[in-house]
């Protein structure tokens, strides 16, 4: 039950309609003066923002209350006018008037009681605006810690799933008692029945206790380089369980302010296939990197994965991480164009053998060079492997021969003083447009497009001149 005053004759006075009326509008936002039909015949709005974001209100006085809100609340309006025509006790609700603007409704918190004359209803209402907004703030935020956690969750399982299925045993390592806090599957087959698995978890047993004493010490020492220089190198030591040699590697990570070393622990001896497997792709990754030929590989966008130190000195680079990330066409002769036609035959064919072009330096030194080229699949996406090859300090076979001018330029020669200057002239430029077209065409592999495009030409023209020096015929449109 609502705490009426005890004596408001005595206390309040003789409290005229004007100073009734201050005393509504000051202790209220918003203060609406209805008959008993639910008419407005009076508003006071407190708050100048508040009278900004109301639709239409200097247009209420004369409109039924209900008109005035928004669909969802005309029951709730309904409801309050009947309450207070029936004098029961006034209880507050949520109405929303419609917005001036396209922003959203504004809240209001109503209630109505019959005051003065018998049928006059005051509604009373308190704003909400700041509430609304805190909420929404709250749902924001709620909102984003969700996906936050989702977030989260995902990564953690990803990350589980990766430590549950290695092959080889990975224990999480407390760095300052270096006690093992977790381990996975593969730690019990590698370090015995004692370790790993679930009776490693907890902080059951230390660390040294896997390995015989006189490795032991290898790799307290390694755990304490680590947490001294956030790096070091791995050690070979012996398991106490059958004294297999083992290789132990660790790595530094930090989480909720305590210091925690990931040690992964291989086994050094494994099987003669698995040996020889690794012998091999370890000598050919040392040869690729040693070679003296150029060797980049790229994805498939022919963006730099990774380069040898030769391709490093062609590219006057001082070092691999410039490459990564840029695309091949950075530093070949013909920019893209090069690049096209190399990746145009590795995808249609597999692969490409001595593409003759030129190498850019970044100080501006020119190579020629010799472009040999396969494509590999790594994970479902083609990878492109471009060995490239210095040919500009090759000595020609025939001197003489790389001296002599073409059999056409000769007969031309032997043509001077027998027919007039410019008809030598335009066979001449006949003769060389001709065995211009003829190399771009041997270049681009017979790609009358990528030709055209290395000639400067639109493919029509480059079509007319074939046509004209009888080298193919005109070709129709997409034929490439």
């Amino acid at each position: 039950m609502m705490k009426a005053f005890r004596a408001p004759k005595t206390t309040l006075g003789d409290l005229d309609a004007v100073a009734a009326a201050e005393l509504i509008a000051s202790a209220t936002d918003i203060a609406l003066i209805l008959d008993e039909a639910g008419m407005i015949q009076d508003v006071a709005i407190a708050a100048q923002d508040l009278m900004g974001e109301l639709k239409g209100h200097e247009r209420w006085v004369g409109t039924r209350w209900v008109d005035t809100v928004t669909e969802d609340s005309r029951p709730k309006a309904e409801a309050l006018i009947a309450d207070a025509l029936s004098r029961k006790q006034p209880s507050w609700r949520h109405v929303n008037h419609p917005a001036a603007g396209s922003g959203a409704d504004v809240p209001i918190l109503y209630a109505a009681i019959q005051a003065g004359t018998p049928g006059r209803v005051v509604a009373f209402g308190r704003s909400l605006r700041a509430v609304s907004s805190l909420q929404r703030r709250l749902v924001d935020a709620q909102q984003s810690m969700e996906r936050d956690y989702a977030r989260a969750r995902r990564v953690e399982t990803r990350y589980r799933l990766l430590f549950e299925m290695a092959s080889d045993a990975v224990l999480i390592v407390d760095g300052n008692s270096q006690r093992v806090l977790d381990s996975n599957p593969a730690a019990s087959r590698i370090l015995g029945a004692p370790f790993g698995g679930a009776a490693g978890k907890g902080g059951a047993w230390r660390l040294g206790q896997v390995f015989t004493e006189e490795t032991a010490r290898s790799v307290e020492l390694l755990l304490a380089g680590l947490l001294a220089s956030g790096r070091a190198d791995d050690v070979r030591a012996r398991l106490a369980d059958g004294d297999r040699e083992v290789s132990v590697s660790a790595s530094l990570f930090r989480d909720d302010g305590g210091v925690f070393c990931l040690v992964r622990i291989a086994s050094a001896q494994p099987d003669a296939v698995g040996t020889m497997v690794s012998k091999t792709r370890t000598k050919l990754l040392k040869l690729m990197d040693g070679s003296p030929d150029g060797f980049v590989v790229t994805g498939a966008d022919g963006r730099v994965i990774t380069a040898n130190a030769a391709f490093l000195r062609l590219a006057q680079l001082p070092n691999e991480e410039i490459t990564r990330g840029e695309s091949l066409d950075r530093w070949l002769g013909r920019g893209g164009v090069d690049l096209d036609i190399l990746v145009a035959n590795l995808r249609r064919h597999g692969s490409i053998r001595l593409f003759g072009t030129t190498m850019r330096g970044e100080l501006g030194e020119m190579s020629e060079v010799e472009i040999s080229a396969v494509t590999v699949m790594n994970g479902g996406q083609p990878c492109f492997g471009f060995a490239i090859r210095d040919v500009g300090r090759r000595l020609p076979r025939d001197a003489g021969a790389e001296r002599r001018p073409p059999p056409s330029l000769e007969h031309l020669s032997g043509l001077i003083g027998r027919v007039a200057l410019k008809d030598l002239v335009r066979e001449a430029t006949d003769v060389i447009e001709r065995m211009c077209i003829e190399a771009a065409l041997e270049l681009t592999r017979d790609n009358r497009a990528s030709a055209a495009e290395v000639l400067g030409l639109s493919r029509q023209s480059l079509y007319i001149k074939l046509r004209r020096y009888g080298l193919g015929p005109l070709a129709p449109e997409g034929a490439d």
